[in-house]
């Protein structure tokens, strides 16, 4: 399935996506359609270079070779690769970190299971406080509907490659979890200087604070046709309230 390269949430990814796209059309494989973009501080290569019993974080740490498979999920994690590079490996080197102290076990622990969260399903936000406020809050409605022209002023970039993934074929319940760190107004549209921010700020003890809320990626104003009804918010069973007594950033 070829996914739509106009579509907002894959803005940041669209034209290194549309390049690999059509060197795959052309029957070029992925690992070397992806290492053709350069810019990279990894080599992409098949997933049979994956030695068995081998951890996957830990042969990423060791060679700076990404075991890529010929599927869509891959595919998306390539481009975050391209995309954010330095956080990208900051992840990796702080999953290795993980699997030096403890290993590779069957229960990935409290640090790995965040880091792969991240990987998988973050996303960035830079956004006028009062949109964060409601945000963390669950408050839907000022969110989207009441505080609706402040959107104009933010910018939500999608890091996570499941998460892109998903969005190939969307529908209203995907949520992201939004990194709880907003990304400075100072850095403008600036998306290695994201990179560079987001790289700095990630370690284990923040990661395992859990530092994510949720958000229904497809409520975002300009991202959805039928979000422009405020009746769209009123679905309870994606945009739920917050729990009495959940810690505001607790997704």
């Amino acid at each position: 399935m070829s996914p739509d390269w106009s579509a907002p949430w894959f803005a940041p990814v669209a034209a290194e996506g549309l390049a690999v796209a059509q060197a795959l059309a052309r029957g070029v494989v992925l690992p070397q359609a992806l290492d053709a973009q350069g810019a990279s501080p990894v080599r992409f290569v098949p997933q049979a270079d994956l030695p068995a019993g081998t951890a996957y974080e830990q042969f990423i740490f060791d060679t700076r070779q990404v075991p890529t498979r010929e599927n869509l999920h891959d595919f998306f994690n390539g481009l975050c690769w391209l995309r954010f590079p330095l956080t990208k490996q900051r992840l990796n080197q702080l999953q290795a970190g993980e699997i030096a102290l403890a290993g590779v076990r069957e229960v990935r622990g409290p640090v790995r299971d965040a880091l792969t969260l991240f990987d998988e399903n973050a996303a960035l936000l830079q956004a006028p406080q009062p949109l964060w406020d409601a945000l963390t809050a669950r408050d839907w409605q000022r969110l989207f509907v009441t505080l609706r022209p402040l959107w104009a002023q933010a910018r939500l970039v999608l890091f996570g490659h499941a998460l892109l993934e998903k969005l190939v074929t969307p529908y209203k319940s995907i949520t992201a979890h939004v990194f709880s760190e907003p990304v400075p107004v100072s850095l403008g549209d600036d998306l290695a200087a994201w990179d560079a921010w987001l790289a700095r700020c990630l370690s284990a003890p923040v990661l395992v604070a859990k530092p994510f809320t949720p958000l229904p990626v497809l409520g975002v104003p300009g991202w959805w046709p039928a979000n422009d009804d405020p009746a769209f918010y009123a679905d309870a069973s994606v945009f739920r309230p917050r729990r009495p007594g959940a810690p505001m950033n607790n997704p």
